[in-house]
Parts: structure tokens; sequence; C-alpha cells
């Protein structure tokens, strides 16, 4: 597996209360193939947090990783903007 590279999401932490883990809700923008309305959707990931850095309201970048836990699949790869 030479060279592959792991996505990276960008998106806002809507909890930080587990220990090392938060919760990132990414939101994405499509147009509707029929309608051709903008349609919004989001999913949350769960992301690992190793200094536990990032708080409620942040906006981070989260990269793929190995699996963590049952739900984890995903680190803190950097935080964007802090919330005020």
């Amino acid at each position: 597996m030479k060279g592959t590279r792991k996505m990276i999401k960008q998106g806002v932490v809507v909890s930080d209360k587990a220990d090392k883990s938060i919760v990132v809700r990414v939101q994405r923008q499509y147009i509707h193939p029929l309608y051709k309305k903008t349609v919004r959707s989001h999913k949350k990931f769960m992301a690992h947090d190793e200094t536990n850095d990032a708080r409620e309201g942040d906006i981070v970048q989260i990269q793929e990783s190995r699996p963590m836990s049952a739900r984890k699949r995903w680190t803190l790869h950097k935080i964007v903007e802090r919330s005020k």
C-alpha cells in the first residue's frame, strides 16, 4: 500500500465529553439529481483526540486511521478554528 493517502474531513466538534474522544459533525452539500436543488446532509464521526485539545464548537480536521474502538476510525488532524 505504498503511496496511499488518508482521507481528511472538516467539521464541527459537537461533543468532547469522553476522555481522548470527540464527536465531529461533517456537513456536505450536493445538488439533487432530479430536482437540481442544493441539499445539505451531515454525518457524525467519532475521532481520537490524544491530548484532549479540542473543545465543543471548534472547527477541526479529522484524518482516517486504524480502528481505535468499535466506533472510532478517525484521529484529530488539526484544529482549524477555536470556538468563541
